[in-house]
């Protein structure tokens, strides 16, 4: 046998493994039994010749071993499938606790629900969320978040084993302090370091430094008894009472030990009269951190001792934040809680990308999304925006308000004047007749009535019209000239009260009782008269 590298990428779809690889074949001369070529994704700079090639190729290959990220935190093991009878079998990968040997990827695990009361810790990673997938053999640390207020209820330490959790996720019960000391509930645990330093586990466990004091109150009410502690390690001899405080004495029963000592450690237990328990598990250790030193621009740390139960807090100037754990505390692994974190640039949500402003009318006329930045927006032509024309973005990585919206311009329905009505309107009402910008509508009078102002408006981006309606008044038409006269005035039009003159030519005469006068509903007092020769008078 002998081996041949090639560059290739295995895209293997399997539950708990993600596989981005440059693959190491190993190929045979002779192969009687040979197996398809697994599935393939070239990384572009392939030609489809090299893929002929390398599909061709695989037919003598009888083992193909890759890198592989197993489980949520991307541990790197080397695996590989093999060629049986004609079949791709695998993967197998490599145990790092059993001297390298290849073993079967078991099923994996999914946490479905995380209790919001429960931290759980894999591999010194807080789990913040549900869904998370874990390898087989994951073994997950679990406790109650508020040590000593509630008391866990199962399995610390649940296992992964083939696609099933060894145990159910435990819960917290509330204990006395937040059920008004209820007999039935477990007595809380208040825990006070007046001196010296100490870590809340993963597990569960107070690590503490060697040489602290450390107080345990057990809370229970003095009037139903009193509890009692007990504990496992056996040389302890410890002072047990009631506070002495007057504040305190009615509810607080107290262990102490000063100067701890690695034979404290073992588990604390105090019991109620009723027998209900609530237990804390003390672990004394000398143990130091590494120094943290920190690379990344912009953070600042204050560093309080590299000893067990010391913290590290972290800064970012204005304008970033911490991105990730801000406070490090030294724990009994002799690791610090969390990897050190960096500063982020405070962004807000972009607004710029597709479908960011979620109003089709709204455009960005100035857009910056860092801290301190602004959205300035405006709206499409026939549009107005309801809200703040701009918004800036805060140090918390939100906007400072709410998106203005664009809502449509209209102009309320014209006023049609008395003996008029609208002729023409060259877009359609909007809500209840409301025009919108653009729309143009023109007037005409009825009967004995001529318009006066402007017989055409346009609905503007203002909301208004582009001027006054007109007015529909009565006037008198022309009555034209008798034969041998003529009228005056001569006008297109007579307003009301207007009295015509007749003036007749020579040799004639216009018989009348009183001249024309025009009157308000538009109509002549009388008709025109003529003008008749003196002949036939």
């Amino acid at each position: 046998m002998f081996a041949v590298k090639k560059s290739v990428l295995i895209a293997l779809l399997l539950e708990s493994i993600v596989v981005s690889l440059h693959a190491r074949v190993i190929q045979e001369e002779t192969s009687s039994d040979s197996c398809p070529p697994p599935q393939l994704a070239f990384n572009g700079t392939e030609t489809e010749q090299g893929e002929i090639r390398i599909r061709k190729d695989y037919t003598h290959i009888r083992e193909v071993k890759f890198s592989g990220s197993i489980g949520p935190l991307g541990e790197k093991r080397l695996c590989k499938i093999k060629c049986i009878g004609g079949q791709w079998v695998g993967p197998l990968c490599v145990d790092n606790h059993d001297n390298g040997r290849f073993h079967p990827l078991f099923r994996s695990c999914k946490l479905e629900y995380i209790n919001p009361h429960l931290v759980v810790t894999f591999r010194n990673v807080s789990i913040q969320t549900a869904g998370w997938v874990f390898p087989h053999e994951a073994k997950l640390q679990i406790r109650c978040r508020e040590l000593g207020l509630y008391k866990l209820l199962g399995t610390a330490s649940p296992r992964c084993q083939n696609g099933v959790w060894s145990a159910r996720l435990p819960s917290c019960v509330p204990t006395t302090l937040l059920t008004n000391f209820t007999e039935d509930a477990p007595p809380t645990l208040l825990i006070r370091i007046p001196s010296g330093s100490a870590s809340v586990e993963p597990g569960g466990e107070l690590a503490v430094f060697p040489g602290s004091t450390v107080h345990l109150e057990c809370l229970f009410s003095r009037r139903l008894g009193s509890p009692d502690w007990t504990w496992t390690s056996p040389l302890g001899q410890y002072l047990t009472g009631w506070a002495i405080a007057a504040e305190e004495r009615d509810w607080k029963y107290r262990l102490s030990i000063y100067y701890v000592k690695p034979q404290d450690s073992g588990t604390f237990t105090c019991a109620t009269p009723r027998g209900i328990t609530n237990s804390l598990t003390l672990q004394v250790a000398a143990v130091h951190c590494d120094p943290i030193s920190v690379s990344g621009p912009h953070l600042t740390i204050r560093v309080e001792g590299t000893r067990l139960g010391h913290t590290a807090i972290f800064q970012c100037p204005m304008g970033f934040k911490v991105n990730g754990a801000a406070n490090l505390t030294c724990q009994a692994s002799g690791k610090w809680s969390a990897p050190v974190p960096t500063c982020e640039l405070v962004k807000c949500e972009s607004l710029d990308t597709p479908g960011g402003l979620y109003e089709p009318h709204l455009h960005l006329e100035e857009h910056n999304n860092s801290y301190g930045g602004r959205a300035v927006f405006s709206c499409a032509w026939g549009y107005r925006l309801m809200g703040p024309p701009g918004i800036e973005c805060e140090l918390n990585g939100n906007w400072s308000g709410p998106l203005p919206k664009c809502i449509p311009i209209q102009c309320p329905p014209p006023v049609i004047p008395v003996n008029g009505h609208l002729i023409q309107s060259e877009a359609a009402g909007m809500d209840g007749g409301r025009y919108a910008v653009g729309s143009l509508v023109q007037f005409a009078c009825r009967g004995a009535h001529q318009l006066e102002g402007e017989a055409s408006i346009i609905c503007t981006e203002t909301g208004f019209w582009s001027h006054p309606p007109p007015f529909c008044k009565p006037r008198c038409p022309y009555l034209g000239e008798p034969d041998n006269g003529l009228v005056a005035p001569t006008k297109f039009a007579y307003e009301p009260g207007d009295e015509l003159q007749i003036t007749c030519s020579p040799g004639f005469e216009a018989r009348l009782e009183a001249r024309p006068k025009c009157l308000p509903d538009g109509r002549w007092s009388a008709p025109l008269p003529n003008c008749t020769n003196y002949s036939e008078i």
